[in-house]
């Protein structure tokens, strides 16, 4: 039976373990990358709005260029460089390193998938950030609520993205979604303290074009308050793409019936796994 299921690495880089995963590496960035990999600069692309949309920018790719190929029943998903998905059945007590990784990729459908549209990376949870961490990056949100220090439930998505992208900047950008979604948006991380990390996401050709055209929407309007000259420093050079990972844990509960994924993050021996 065939493998209804496509997963593309994004990459700013050239790896060599890539061309050995179930997965195709598709480049972003400046690096010229070899002929096998997917090329984000040609077709209809954003590529000259890299950094500042991160692995958008080959999402938007695949959209515009790639997308029209796949049949509806097909699994389309992205992981990015040093993050992957991990089989149902990953071994839990090894720790997954480079070396290992391969058998335990995930490189087919789960019979779990079954009744779910959507497939995104198990959450991350903001409810425990240092207390010198919110006194230096978070003042600005302590002087207007101090009980923040010691209420866990206020430990939000907003509160993570003023932090470390910039104060009142995701406001600002919440003002610009359509009508239906801004009210829900808004209350999504004014409430939430965890939301799905990466970018990562698989799902059918219909729901991605809807992502797509929701997503890149409304960070186009972004833009125009935003710009690109602004966005320096590691907080905000990918400024964009860090927007759009908060929009997704939102829009794929919301418009879609996903389930969270183990994923794990691999880099030169240093892992940490991410489970449901």
């Amino acid at each position: 039976m065939t493998n209804n299921l496509k997963i593309y690495c994004v990459t700013n880089k050239i790896d060599p373990l890539l061309d050995d995963l179930f997965c195709d590496p598709a480049g972003v960035g400046k690096e010229k990358f070899p002929s096998h990999y997917q090329d984000s600069k040609s077709g209809d692309n954003i590529h000259h709005k890299d950094p500042s949309y991160a692995e958008c920018i080959f999402h938007y790719w695949f959209w515009k260029n790639k997308l029209k190929d796949y049949e509806d029943n097909f699994w389309i998903g992205f992981c990015q460089y040093r993050r992957y998905w991990l089989k149902e059945n990953y071994d839990k007590d090894l720790k997954i390193t480079r070396n290992n990784l391969k058998d335990n990729v995930l490189n087919s459908v789960p019979p779990s998938w079954s009744n779910y549209d959507s497939v995104i990376a198990s959450k991350i949870n903001l409810d425990s950030p240092k207390f010198m961490k919110i006194l230096k990056r978070g003042y600005k949100n302590l002087l207007k609520d101090p009980s923040i220090i010691f209420d866990k439930k206020k430990h939000t998505v907003k509160l993570h993205f003023d932090m470390f992208h910039g104060y009142g900047n995701l406001d600002k950008a919440i003002d610009l979604l359509n009508k239906s979604d801004r009210d829900d948006f808004r209350e999504y991380v004014n409430t939430s303290t965890s939301f799905s990390p990466t970018l990562m996401f698989i799902t059918h050709p219909k729901i991605m074009k809807e992502w797509c055209k929701n997503v890149f929407d409304w960070l186009f309007k972004c833009e125009e308050i935003f710009g690109f000259k602004n966005l320096a420093g590691y907080d905000l050079h990918k400024f964009y793409g860090f927007l759009a990972e908060r929009y997704l844990s939102y829009w794929f509960n919301k418009y879609t019936n996903p389930i969270e994924w183990p994923w794990v993050f691999v880099d030169l021996g240093k892992e940490r796994i991410k489970d449901s």
